[in-house]
C-alpha cells in the first residue's frame, strides 16, 4: 500500500519440518496510525510481531510475504542491514519485569539503547532518559534513573518501558499487549500515557492484544486473525458498529458493552 508505514503482504510463517503458524497475512498501518491486530491466545498476533522486529523463535521461520517497512523489504536481509532496519523499530513488551535486566540501574538500560540508535553522549543520553521519564509522569525521575527494577513498581517498570520506546523516536512501535501483567486501574493510565504519546510523537503504533476494550479506545483500524488467518480488517467505529466475520462477532459477544469506540481513557 503506497505511503504505509508498514506493509505486510501474505506474511506466512512456519515451524521448521512442522506445522504453519501464519497463513498468507496482510495487513498495512499508515504514518501516524494505530492498528489493533486481536485475536484469542494462540491466534498469531505476537508472531507477527516478531516477524517485523527480527525475533522469531529458534527453528521457525518465514517461509512466503513480505514485510515493507518505511519502504524497505525486511524479508531476507542480511544481519547487519537488518540492525539497521531494526533502528527505526521499538517494542512495548508485555511483562515489564523480565523485559528489564535486572542486575543494572534504570538509567544505564535506558541510555545504552539512546546511545546505539541516536548516537548520543552519556550525558545527553541522560539528559533524554529524564526528560522521557518527566513525559511518563513518573514521580522523582531522577531517583528513579538511579534505581534496580525489582525498586519499582509493575506501572512504574512499564513507563520506562514506553518513555525508552518512545525516546529513540522510532517510526513505528509495536505494543505487545503491554497491559496484561497490570492491575486493572493502572492499565487505563498505562493505555492514556501510550495514547497520549502516540499523538504528541506521531508514531505509527502495532497495537496487538485479545481485548477489543483496548482496541475502542486506542486504535484507528483493527486485523483479526484467527488460527493464524485474517478474518476481517475495518476502521474501529466500522468493525464495531457491525463485525461480519462470525469469529469476530463472538469476540464482540465476550466484551462488555461499555467498551465502545470513540470514548476517553479514564
Amino acid at each position: 500500500m503506497s505511503g504505509a508505514a508498514l506493509d505486510i503482504t501474505n506474511l506466512s510463517v512456519a515451524i521448521r519440518r512442522g506445522p504453519t503458524l501464519l497463513h498468507g497475512v496482510s495487513l498495512h498501518v499508515a504514518p501516524g496510525e494505530v492498528h489493533g491486530l486481536v485475536g484469542m491466545s494462540g491466534a498469531g498476533k505476537s508472531m507477527v510481531g516478531r516477524c517485523l522486529l527480527g525475533i522469531l523463535p529458534a527453528r521457525v521461520g518465514i517461509t512466503g510475504g513480505s514485510i515493507r517497512f518505511a519502504g524497505q523489504e525486511l524479508v531476507g536481509l542480511n544481519e547487519r542491514d537488518r540492525r539497521r532496519a531494526g533502528a527505526q523499530l521499538a517494542l512495548i513488551p508485555q511483562d515489564p519485569l523480565s523485559a528489564l535486566n535486572p542486575s543494572r540501574r534504570i538509567v544505564s538500560q535506558m541510555t545504552d539503547v539512546m546511545r546505539l540508535r541516536l548516537g548520543l553522549t552519556q550525558s545527553e543520553a541522560t539528559a533524554r532518559a529524564l526528560a522521557m521519564l518527566h513525559e511518563v509522569h513518573i514521580r522523582d525521575p531522577e531517583g528513579v534513573l538511579h534505581r534496580y527494577p525489582h525498586e519499582l513498581s509493575g506501572g512504574m517498570r512499564q513507563r520506562v518501558l514506553i518513555a525508552t520506546a518512545f525516546a529513540c523516536e522510532p517510526k513505528l512501535i509495536v505494543a505487545d499487549e503491554p497491559t496484561t501483567a497490570l492491575d486493572v486501574t493502572v492499565q487505563k493510565q498505562i493505555l492514556r500515557l501510550i495514547r497520549d504519546l502516540q499523538r504528541s510523537h506521531q508514531t505509527s503504533l502495532l497495537f496487538v492484544t485479545h481485548d477489543l476494550g483496548v482496541v475502542a479506545k486506542i486504535c484507528n483500524s483493527v486485523t483479526v486473525l484467527n488460527a493464524g488467518r485474517v478474518v476481517e480488517q475495518a476502521p474501529v467505529a466500522e468493525m464495531f458498529a457491525a463485525p461480519k466475520d462470525p469469529y469476530t462477532q463472538a469476540l464482540f459477544a465476550a466484551t462488555p458493552r461499555y467498551d465502545q469506540p470513540g470514548g476517553v481513557v479514564a
